[in-house]
């Protein structure tokens, strides 16, 4: 066979050789050969202008790199400051807002305020602006620092290397001093546009305080402020059982059940055994299944459904809601109102607030209650407060607690762990013994907790069965029902553990099962499942009397005036004389099936039952009460 052709050795722009011995015809000897020459003598590359578009290429990587970690770093370095300094847990806001508490009425520190949340708001999305700004940059010089050195590597990755030049050295030294000019060049500009962006932007939020209060002037004053006064609520019926879940109507236009005729009724459109509240010209009750649970507003002069709202798509609830039992159901709490929002809670463990125009203000997932019936304790509301009885069964996840939120907002104020189990009693708020007390039952405790922030006041281990009846606070004493046991009487100025010190008296008859008692400070009156009602003398706990009605009861009495009003389960509406001998003052039948206990607003008493929402009362224009 022929030796090949010699090829031409080629000469570089840079003066090197090329290797004699082509690899593809070197025998393994040689090979060994060609690379200990190529070691030692560098090869060129291509040509000079792919060395010289290498070089540039890396440095503009290297400019795009040290550019992006600026921007990253200032961005940290940002982000880090925002999440120290919040604004809105500013000391002077925060005082401002406990001076507004004190004093609702003083618009000095209501135009403080807002000026402070303008600030806030304008700094807010400024630095919004800042973070988006930053963004952009971020992305573009990573992106162009990826791609540039992208490039530049594959225009260095060549089979061989230049040789080395003398002039290497002060180009290197060259490009570098390029480089760190650019850096400095692109800094100062970058710089000077950022400062400039920050100058000049503008905020879109109002800037005269006539716009502010018009565009954010309630929602400064939800934040910051009691929605409504004492009054309000005592003319109002914004929780189960009333104000203090007393059951007892204080307004002077009462209702006579002796007189009362129907005045409208409105169909219920999902089930539900809890019972309406009402505020002004609102009445508000919940209803639910499986599959779907609402919120349902109707009108208090005509009971026209005015709005009715579905709680769903809230962030951690679970798709599939726990299974409840039908004595329950899926709409057992009864709702709460301050005159502003309307709260809900359903059994599986979504809370929600909705406007009196049907938004929704707010809405939360306090995780699935363990609960062998269902969860059934209604919310109680008081001055901004909106409290949650959460009692689970024999230690369940999580734990018993009671739990405290803004009800403007939803924000958690204070959370107080409970050593009790299940319970479906409603937690009552009252002033009692000079203190702001909210009162719980659950086995095997009665409890009291200080409504500023929860501390547990006093606890009693009295309880036992399965605690339904809510509390009572009557005559500077608290009731306690254990369930078709004993009512119990106690002192509530205690501290710690009362069981054997404050107990005022027994009460062993006609004890319910379900049902809550009633008081106005004179007497006690309780109604059991099957019918039976008592009378207790308040300051010693004799037993005045008893009788039997002969038709079950579901739903808790009320007191209007000196009427005990008592509601049956097929629709018995009776009235009896609130005083120390027994005597029936009317009865009338009502087509309906009724479990939810009864509310009072303007005169009128409203129903929710099975198939429809009643209301009952002299056909008159109703108190458009606050």
């Amino acid at each position: 066979m022929s030796a090949a052709p010699k090829k031409p050795e080629p000469v570089l722009a840079c003066g090197g050789k090329r290797s004699a011995t082509p690899l593809s015809h070197a025998r393994w000897p040689n090979f060994l050969r060609s690379l200990l020459a190529r070691s030692k003598a560098p090869s060129p590359l291509r040509s000079a202008g792919a060395v010289q578009d290498a070089g540039w290429l890396t440095t503009l990587s290297f400019i795009a790199a040290t550019f992006c970690l600026l921007v990253g770093g200032v961005m940290l370095y940002q982000h880090s400051r925002s999440a120290e300094r919040d604004p809105w847990k500013s000391p002077q806001l925060l005082a401002l807002k406990e001076k507004l508490r004190a004093a609702p009425n003083d618009e000095t520190v209501k135009g403080e305020i807002r000026r402070l949340d303008l600030e806030f708001r304008e700094r807010y999305v400024r630095r919004l602006s800042l973070s988006r700004t930053g963004g952009w940059l971020l992305v573009g010089s990573l992106t162009l620092a990826l791609f540039t050195a992208r490039q530049a590597w594959k225009l260095r990755a060549k089979p061989w290397l230049p040789e080395l030049r003398a002039e290497a050295t002060a180009l290197q030294r060259l490009r570098s001093k390029q480089a760190r000019t650019a850096v400095l060049v692109i800094g100062a500009i970058t710089g000077a546009c950022l400062l400039t962006l920050g100058l000049s932007a503008t905020s879109p939020l109002p800037r005269s305080a006539k716009e502010l209060e018009r565009l954010l002037g309630k929602a400064v004053e939800d934040a910051s402020s009691p929605a409504t006064t004492v009054a309000d609520f005592q003319v109002n019926w914004p929780q189960f059982r009333r104000f203090g879940g007393s059951g007892v109507v204080v307004t002077q236009n009462q209702f006579n059940a002796s007189t009362a005729t129907v005045i409208w009724k409105s169909p219920v459109l999902a089930p539900g055994f809890n019972s309406p509240v009402a505020w002004s010209n609102r009445i508000f009750f919940s209803g639910g299944t499986a599959e779907k649970r609402e919120v349902f507003c109707h009108d208090i002069a005509d009971g026209k459904l005015l709005w009715q709202r579905a709680v769903e798509n809230i962030p951690g609830s679970p798709r599939e809601v726990p299974e409840i039992q039908e004595m329950t159901g899926y709409a057992a709490p009864t709702m709460a109102t301050d005159g502003q929002r309307a709260f809900v809670i359903f059994p599986n463990g979504d809370l929600a607030a909705f406007r009196f125009d049907g938004s929704l203000a707010w809405a939360k997932h306090l995780g699935v209650p363990k609960s062998m019936y269902g969860y059934a304790s209604s919310l109680a509301i008081w001055l901004g407060k909106l409290v949650v009885q959460w009692d689970q069964d024999e230690g369940a996840p999580g734990g018993s607690k009671l739990l405290a939120f803004d009800a403007a907002t939803g924000r958690q104020l204070w959370e107080r762990a409970k050593p009790t189990h299940g319970s479906w009693a409603s937690p009552i708020i009252a002033d009692i013994a000079g203190k702001q007390q909210i009162i719980t039952l659950a086995l095997p405790l009665v409890m009291s907790h200080a409504l500023n922030d929860g501390s547990e006041l006093w606890r009693a281990e009295l309880m036992s069965g399965e605690v339904a009846p809510s509390p009572l606070y009557a005559g500077g004493l608290v009731f306690a029902t254990v369930p078709s046991g004993e009512l119990i009487a106690l002192r509530p100025d205690g501290a710690g553990d009362v069981t054997k010190s404050h107990v005022a008296w027994h009460g062993m008859d006609c004890i319910p099962d379900i049902t809550s008692p009633i008081g106005d400070g004179e007497f006690v009156f309780t109604v059991t499942t099957m019918g039976g009602v008592a009378c207790y003398e308040t300051t010693s706990g004799k037993l005045l009397w008893q009788k039997e009605l002969e038709f079950e009861v579901q739903a808790s009495p009320a007191l209007v005036g000196k009427q005990v009003v008592l509601l049956g389960a097929k629709g018995e509406l009776v009235t009896l004389q609130a005083g120390s001998e027994f005597k029936e003052l009317s009865r009338t039948k009502l087509e309906d099936a009724f479990h939810a206990s009864p509310a009072f607003v303007g005169g009128r008493m409203f129903l929710r039952g099975a198939t429809n929402l009643w209301c009952l009362g002299e056909r008159r224009e109703v108190a458009n009460v606050r």
